[in-house]
């Protein structure tokens, strides 16, 4: 499956626009119905209290379909894939997931054309795209990460983790699709850029250097937020809630609340990663919390 957003007044393609053209691609690489949301949102919860709010938002207590949605934005001068999916073995291994590179085939383009490959994290199901049968995915392509994410990753304690876990499936993930890219790789620092208007923005607590994306052309804004949510009801109407594969509880519920606030303050268009697909929306304040809007034809103008 694959969707393009159109962010241009002047016409209905998939453009950012202004006198810059931007077109942005959200494809899926996973489609699957998994036990959930909690614990995965609402750990430090009775189960009971994250399924009523399900209940009340017309949606199944115990199963919901996770989005997994790689991005490309096409600046006219560079192609830029934001996260690769599972691949062979990730969260969501084959056949289910890791149909990166079908659905770009759907969307009419090839691994070769990728120049620039940029992780908000190194999670398996947002690395694991990047090698296949030992051999880079995307021939062509650089490769950006946040630094200090790249440095937690390539330390040799990480290999302890607990057996089974998803730190030591990241840990070995890393040092296989990520690690031996060093030389074509930029290492972010907040507020960097990856191309000529696209930001790199502090998004930590997920993963110690998750990153978020702020892309501008035109006037016209987007923010790619990653694992900013893992589900689009339970994580925005409770951001305070502990999220299971947060590595730091605390800081990642603070991240959420931030992130979620400047995407409703400045009224952002918005793709998560984890929303369901084509996983493009708004925020809107709800109280004091806050409440997913999916696109529907706001772009079309």
């Amino acid at each position: 499956m694959l969707s393009k957003l159109s962010l241009r007044r002047e016409t209905q393609n998939s453009s950012i626009g202004g006198s810059a053209d931007i077109e942005v691609t959200t494809v899926s690489d996973a489609g699957v119905m998994i036990d959930g949301p909690w614990p995965i949102v609402g750990e430090d919860r009775p189960a009971a209290e994250v399924e009523a709010l399900m209940r009340d938002n017309l949606l199944p207590e115990k199963r919901f379909q996770p989005g997994f949605t790689p991005t490309f934005v096409n600046t006219g001068r560079e192609l830029i894939l934001f996260d690769a999916g599972n691949g062979p073995d990730g969260f969501v291994p084959r056949p289910a997931g890791g149909r990166l590179v079908e659905s770009m085939k759907q969307a009419g383009l090839t691994p070769e054309q990728v120049d620039v490959v940029a992780l908000t994290h190194c999670h398996p199901d947002h690395m694991g795209g990047l090698v296949e049968g030992g051999k880079p995915v995307f021939p062509n392509a650089r490769y950006a990460v946040g630094a200090e994410e790249h440095a937690f990753w390539s330390r040799d304690e990480r290999m302890s983790a607990a057996e089974g876990g998803n730190e030591l499936a990241s840990a070995k993930m890393f040092r296989r699709n990520v690690a031996p890219f060093a030389e074509r790789t930029t290492f972010l620092k907040p507020g960097q850029e990856v191309a000529s208007g696209v930001t790199a923005l502090a998004a930590f607590g997920h993963t110690p250097g998750h990153l978020a994306y702020h892309l501008e052309s035109g006037g016209r804004r987007l923010l790619l937020w990653g694992d900013c949510a893992h589900h689009e009801v339970a994580s925005l109407a409770r951001p305070e809630w502990s999220a299971f594969f947060d590595m730091d509880k605390q800081q990642g519920a603070a991240t959420r609340k931030r992130i979620y606030d400047m995407a409703a303050t400045e009224r952002l268009p918005v793709v998560g990663y984890h929303t369901s697909f084509p996983s493009a929306g708004y925020v809107e304040r709800a109280g004091e919390a806050y409440r997913w809007l999916p696109l529907t034809y706001q772009l079309n103008l």
